[in-house]
């Protein structure tokens, strides 16, 4: 239930890592090598129920996210939960029903807004450099790479394919720099359109993809939101796509200006003299991978009496949208959502 953090120790000095469990006893050695981590076992009920663990780090399949969370919060426990918080917005509203019994805090994983990038971006746009926020186009478009692992490829496991795996990435940070529009409407579709494709394959070890996965390989939507923005998203594991491995980008479109993510690009415009403008930010390099640093800043907000860096109300916008999206499919039109 606590993540790998790429051979990066975990930095924080207000957290240690003591226990993990995993289904699988063959990963102890490295939890015991790597991490000296010596305190290991099968059910996660052992870690939530120990009086002595103050936060758990849930990493398992969607599907199991709400019942552990829930769990661990009515046991008194922090929570950091990995990307997608919920597979449901009503998932969702039960993890916020059990924060606010507990009195604790509850965070999603989302560690796109922790690159040095994307904070120094919303902090140019909360200046109002862009004025009001009009229309939004966010992509996280892979060639080939989708995870052939069961915990992705079945919806009884995952919950669904790329819409909810990369999908609540991209329209996570989107969201974020946006402001938090609430969304009203979502038109979308979703498809395999190359899963099964006669010898398709995934760029991880060229490995095949398994002729029974029943999740989408692919999805588009256009979001409308209360304030009258839009929002057209698009995300897909699989696609003939001119860039090898992923491509993910953000472009914001305001009443007085534009801005590009990743590139940390803004777009003016002078009308008194009639002239187009580009900026990019000088940014110092990440100190630490976002990855590691959102546990270290869930770690220090849980010491320091902070509020949660990801709070669940934001996580509720991106899954409502992504739920709408699979609603859509099935209607076959547009359909209302709601927070």
């Amino acid at each position: 239930m606590l993540k790998d953090f790429a051979n990066e120790p975990l930095a924080s000095p207000d957290a240690e890592l003591i226990a993990g469990s995993d289904i699988n006893p063959a990963t102890f050695p490295t939890w015991r090598d790597k991490y000296g981590v010596t305190q290991l076992c099968t059910d996660p009920a052992d870690l939530i129920n120990d009086p002595d663990i103050d936060i758990i780090d849930i990493c398992s399949p969607n599907m199991y996210h709400t019942e552990q969370a829930v769990a661990a919060l009515l046991a008194g426990k922090h929570v950091i939960c990995e990307k997608p918080l919920a597979p449901t917005p009503d998932d969702i509203r039960k993890m916020i029903a059990a924060r606010d019994r507990s009195g604790r805090l509850l965070m999603t994983a989302q560690h796109f807004r922790f690159s040095g990038v994307s904070r120094a971006m919303r902090d140019v746009i909360k200046t109002g450099a862009l004025g009001e926020v009009y229309h939004a186009r966010s992509w996280m478009l892979r060639r080939g790479f989708l995870p052939v692992r069961p915990t992705f490829i079945y919806r009884r496991n995952s919950g669904g394919g790329p819409t909810i795996d990369i999908g609540v990435h991209i329209l996570d940070l989107t969201l974020w720099l946006m402001g938090h529009p609430k969304p009203v409407a979502v038109s979308g579709v979703t498809r395999a359109a190359l899963a099964h494709h006669a010898g398709a394959f995934s760029s991880w070890g060229r490995a095949s993809v398994p002729a029974d996965m029943d999740v989408e390989d692919f999805a588009a939507a256009f979001v409308r939101f209360d304030t009258g923005a839009t929002l057209i998203l698009e995300v897909s594991w699989l696609l003939h796509h001119s860039t090898s491995g992923e491509d993910a980008k953000i472009w914001l479109y305001g009443t007085e200006g534009g801005c590009e993510w990743p590139k940390a690009e803004f777009m003016h415009t002078n009308y008194a003299v009639r002239q187009f403008s580009n900026s990019t930010l000088q940014l110092t390099q990440d100190t630490m991978e976002p990855h590691a640093l959102e546990c270290v800043e869930f770690a220090r907000a849980v010491a320091a009496g902070l509020p949660s860096p990801v709070p669940p109300e934001e996580s509720l916008y991106v899954q409502t949208i992504l739920d709408g999206i699979y609603r859509s499919q099935q209607a076959g039109r547009e359909v209302s959502v709601s927070l």
